[in-house]
């Protein structure tokens, strides 16, 4: 399998367990806003082995319009990290 969409990815899991995909949809639509809600107030959400997700802070700093090259000033802000757990690297090589 090259890409899988959510969709794809529901019913996978729907097969692989025996739940029905509406069952299935709602776990992953409630993990993905959980994580969200989590990173959004500065918390980790860390799966171990598998990936973990945390709010970062960026630095304000100087840019540059790719189309004039006038520089800009970029804010500071926050972003959202991901990273992928020795399980998941593992699973790559």
């Amino acid at each position: 399998m090259a890409n899988l969409n959510k969709t794809e990815l529901v019913a996978a899991i729907a097969a692989s367990t025996g739940q029905s995909q509406a069952t299935v949809g709602s776990v992953v639509d409630a993990l993905f806003t959980t994580v969200a809600e989590t990173v959004a107030t500065g918390g980790k959400v860390s799966i171990p082995g598998w990936i973990a997700f945390e709010q970062t802070d960026t630095a304000a700093r100087t840019g540059r319009n790719p189309q004039t090259g006038a520089e800009i000033q970029i804010p500071a802000g926050k972003r959202v990290k991901v990273t992928a757990g020795s399980k998941l690297k593992a699973s790559v090589k």
